[in-house]
């Protein structure tokens, strides 16, 4: 363990300033979770989901994995998806990707990582689904950008689409799903203007998105 007291002592810090700033902050935390976001992002060390939104612990369920991929077969996503839908009754579900990601890199330039390269086939069929938009841009940075924004819209159609989140609409569950994306450079995350409220919402709001993506996209050559 002393290996990392460094990382101890941060934590007596953390824990001595929370309590000073809300004496019964851990208090109140310990009896119950009430988030109202669940938030599907990438395992980047550098996209904190709660404190890029300015959120405390309790205030937001998340899930990580890279390049904040949703697939149908991965239950380890589902189950959380599920938990926070049935059990939490989160209000909004926010998959967050950003620029700069790793993983989608290595899907553009189809790497070979090892493992890994599995995980990302999920994105190198983004890329390939959308093939003659990503190729069509000048140069491999915005290549890069677009299929980060393109890898959003599909894993927000993944969640719109799992059995869990359908059936919440089914049985009239209010239930929001949101495509969004976080910039490095700057630390702030933009809207993708995907907004999925309703199973026959999922089409049109993927097109919409698409359209607003491509025309920006486009802007940028």
């Amino acid at each position: 363990m002393h290996l990392l007291s460094h990382l101890f002592t941060n934590n007596r810090k953390w824990a001595a300033e929370m309590t000073r700033c809300e004496p019964d902050f851990f208090a109140r935390l310990s009896r119950q979770q009430a988030p109202q976001y669940l938030w599907i992002g990438c395992s980047d060390s550098r996209v904190p989901a709660n404190q890029i939104v300015g959120l405390l612990p309790g205030e937001m369920f998340v899930h990580r994995n890279i390049a904040n991929c949703v697939i149908h077969s991965d239950l380890n996503c589902l189950s959380v998806i599920q938990f926070a839908v049935e059990v939490l009754r989160v209000e909004h579900i926010i998959v967050c990707g950003h620029y700069g990601c790793g993983g989608v890199l290595s899907a553009l330039r189809d790497e070979k990582l090892g493992l890994v390269d599995n995980w990302l086939r999920h994105v190198q069929d983004v890329r390939s689904k959308h093939h003659s938009q990503v190729v069509g841009l000048a140069n491999e940075a915005q290549r890069h950008d677009l299929l980060c924004e393109l890898n959003v819209l599909e894993q927000v159609v993944n969640v719109s689409q799992a059995t869990v989140v359908r059936e919440a609409w089914a049985r009239g569950q209010v239930l929001a799903i949101h495509g969004w994306i976080y910039k490095l450079t700057d630390g702030l995350l933009r809207d993708l203007g995907m907004c999925v409220r309703a199973e026959a919402e999922i089409a049109g709001c993927y097109e919409s998105a698409l359209a607003q993506v491509a025309t920006e996209s486009g802007a940028a050559r």
